[in-house]
């Protein structure tokens, strides 16, 4: 075990160490520059696309709305509550104006990846669609290039169908024992069960929970953020000069100044909103829409609400609050969320964030689940096979959520995401003339 940990800490620190950040933001400043800020340019219509006039006709078919929501549950989750208070803790306030800018690069590299999705996307016997990189590589890079997708496919089972499920089931089971008194194993069989019924239903079955439980849990979210920016607005210019300053160092906040705050910013916008990842394509691709770049833009917007929009609403309230302490260690991002809520409304919010906690895990799980699926119908769509990754999903989240030190052993996670992700970026670069040509 030992000897495995160490060639995956390798991996880890060849990709997200060395190879991973750098090209995600000079692909994004690329692809930018080549398409003249498309995600400035179309930003009006990451709106308009959400309609009806988008849709093909089908009434039974996957909606972009519906796949909007599916990826935006999947994007949002503990890395727009936790992983901001950790960005700032560790970064400063300047760490968040960082967060942004790799947002606004990221908008354009999730249109790309994700209208390539639709472009090469392949519909099923029963009239879902199919798609995401793996689809890409192999009919848009041709059968010589099968096995950079299957290698993708591997991947992306075991980082987000395995691993991060694992942590989602305990992050939960975790949020209910800490706030509720819920012991792990009720949490577990009642997550479980649900994530089952849901997995078992397909895509639209996931579809339509995601279509009720994403806005929810977002608008319930941003509502209190909203509450406690209004009670600080008077503050609140000094917050946003505070974020830019600190951002380009006249303001140190942290030891390491602009780096720690440049360092720490781009990191966890990146794993936040997974522009150029490779996983949101997955979801795109479902949906049934008029032309390729309508859902590329919509999932452009997905980018824009995680975090533009949620992570920014979890750096004021940390901000305006009094909880915050530059440079702490060991800080526990949940707690710190949880501790500036309760500073600006009481003690009732820690009880809010729990349910809030539970909905974002929730949707990241059944969104973890799809992406596993598709990536093994890359492989193979035998109808066992499936059933089978559906049981293991439902016997990992349980395994997460009863037994928490259990999720030591998915090591693998971030190493692997970290090849799938360099797999899906060297598709885009390659498949990036392509998608300049299907622009309308």
């Amino acid at each position: 075990m030992a000897f495995l940990e160490s060639i995956f800490g390798i991996i880890n620190d060849l990709t997200w160490g060395w190879a991973l950040i750098p090209i995600l933001i000079v692909l994004g400043i690329f692809i930018t520059a080549l398409t003249g800020f498309v995600q400035l340019r179309y930003f009006k219509r990451m709106f308009r696309v959400l309609s009806s006039k988008n849709q093909s006709g089908d009434p039974n078919a996957i909606s972009a709305r519906e796949a909007l929501l599916v990826s935006v549950g999947g994007r949002v989750g503990g890395g727009n509550i936790a992983g901001v208070a950790v960005a700032i803790t560790l970064g400063g306030p300047g760490a968040v104006f960082w967060m942004w800018v790799v947002a606004l690069l990221g908008m354009a590299t999730s249109l790309v990846e994700c209208s390539l999705a639709q472009l090469f996307k392949r519909r099923e016997p029963n009239g879902d669609f199919r798609g995401g990189p793996a689809r890409s590589i192999i009919h848009g890079l041709g059968q010589d290039y099968k096995w950079l997708a299957i290698l993708y496919a591997v991947c992306l089972i075991a980082s987000f169908a395995i691993g991060f499920n694992a942590f989602q089931g305990n992050t939960v089971a975790g949020a209910a024992q800490e706030s509720l008194g819920v012991d792990r194993i009720w949490t577990g069989c009642l997550l479980t069960a649900i994530a089952g019924f849901i997995v078992f239903g397909g895509i639209h079955r996931i579809a339509k929970v995601a279509d009720v439980v994403v806005p929810v849990m977002a608008l319930a979210y941003l509502l209190i953020a909203l509450i406690i920016i209004l009670i600080n607005i008077t503050d609140l210019p000094g917050v946003i000069v505070t974020i830019v300053s600190s951002a380009f160092g006249l303001e140190e906040a942290v030891g390491g100044g602009m780096g720690a705050a440049l360092a720490q910013g781009l990191r966890r916008g990146l794993f936040s909103n997974e522009a150029g990842l490779g996983s949101a394509p997955n979801v795109a691709a479902t949906a049934d829409v008029r032309h390729p770049i309508s859902q590329g833009i919509t999932q452009s917007f997905s980018v824009f609400i995680d975090t533009i929009i949620i992570c920014s609403c979890t750096a004021f309230v940390i901000l305006l609050g009094g909880v915050y302490v530059p440079g702490a260690e060991n800080v526990d991002g949940v707690v710190l969320t949880q501790q500036s809520l309760v500073y600006h409304l009481g003690d009732w919010t820690q009880y809010f964030l729990t349910f809030i906690i539970l909905l974002f895990a929730f949707s990241s799980i059944i969104y973890n689940y799809y992406l596993g699926e598709n990536a093994l119908t890359v492989m193979t769509e035998h109808p066992m096979a499936l059933n089978a990754l559906r049981v293991i999903v439902m016997g990992i989240v349980f395994l997460g959520a009863v037994a928490p030190g259990a999720t030591s052993v998915f090591f693998f996670s971030d190493p692997m995401m970290g090849i799938l992700a360099l797999v899906n970026l060297i598709a885009i670069m390659m498949l990036l003339p392509t998608c300049l040509r299907i622009r309308d």
